[in-house]
């Protein structure tokens, strides 16, 4: 069961990283040096690890 919630916990920081780095502008993003395609491999680096 704690496989699970851990596992759970890790998809909701996946999917928190991406709705707010998809929520800023272009502009922000290029200020963090972070191309928008480059926003799901940055969440999947965050949630699960590098």
């Amino acid at each position: 069961m704690d496989t699970l919630k851990a596992a759970l916990r890790r998809r909701a920081i996946y999917r928190q990283t991406v709705q707010e780095l998809n929520a800023l502008s272009s502009r922000e993003l290029t200020d963090l040096g972070i191309r928008r395609s480059e926003i799901r491999s940055i969440a999947r680096d965050a949630a699960f690890g590098a």
